[in-house]
């Protein structure tokens, strides 16, 4: 698959990692439709990109039916999905005010997990519908956790729960869907400067950037879009989780 033949839908595609993938992919030549529930900046970006918009709840069957529906519509087929939609929260097992808030848990859970999964199964029956190249391929999948999955930290307990699951159903996926020739690839990002990181004060920002041990400084996000614009490209990557951190172990 080369980016100029490419239809992708982004989730999270507003901001963040998100974002940057979808504009790199338009960059490259890629038709893109964003899937954000950001009703005001999902718009605006996928006008600049020259993309399409499909404002999206990714824990909804409902919903994501229709956005892929429309996806499909507006660019004629769907070859790639990435799933960066995503929340990050913090709290402690048992913390000064109590246990973790059980509704806290399952939220991140059903967003990141969940929604993950809700949305490649969707994309995969209308990635299932193409053509098959020389390679038997038709499509590929990309899902995001974090290397919270393997080194979480205090605090992030639900968090590591839904990143470690995303990274857990790559390999599965991948076999399941190998017969209808659909790879499924997992990024795992370190410290990325997204729009969350850069509310930071600089200080708590070049404290994070110190543990990277090489190259010492945050992720751009960029990296990310062309590290998954690499994936859509090199057709004997599937079913493996690549790290994108710098080297970082967190301890």
């Amino acid at each position: 698959m080369k980016l100029t033949d490419t239809a992708a839908v982004i989730t999270g595609g507003a901001s963040g990692l998100g974002e940057a993938t979808a504009r790199y992919f338009a960059e490259q030549g890629a038709q893109v439709t964003i899937l954000d529930r950001d009703a005001e900046r999902g718009p605006q970006v996928a006008e600049e990109i020259g993309g399409h918009f499909a404002q999206t709840d990714v824990t909804s069957e409902e919903s994501v039916s229709a956005a892929i529906a429309h996806a499909a519509e507006k660019m004629g087929k769907i070859t790639a999905c990435v799933n960066c939609a995503g929340i990050a929260i913090g709290a402690k097992t048992v913390g000064k005010e109590g246990a973790h808030p059980l509704d806290a848990y399952k939220r991140t859970i059903d967003i990141n997990l969940v929604g993950t999964f809700n949305v490649a199964r969707l994309a995969a029956v209308e990635i299932a519908k193409n053509t098959p190249d020389d390679d038997n391929a038709r499509g590929v999948i990309i899902n995001t956790a974090s290397i919270a999955a393997f080194d979480g930290q205090k605090g992030q307990a639900a968090y590591a729960a839904s990143k470690g699951g995303v990274a857990g159903m790559c390999l599965p996926m991948a076999r399941d869907l190998a017969s209808s020739g659909i790879r499924v690839m997992t990024i795992a990002p370190g410290i990325f400067m997204t729009p969350m990181l850069a509310g930071l004060p600089e200080e708590v920002q070049q404290q994070l950037a110190a543990d990277v041990p090489n190259p010492a400084r945050l992720g751009d996000p960029r990296e990310y879009g062309r590290l998954a614009g690499f994936i859509v490209e090199m057709g004997y990557l599937n079913g493996e989780v690549i790290r994108i951190d710098g080297a970082l172990r967190m301890r």
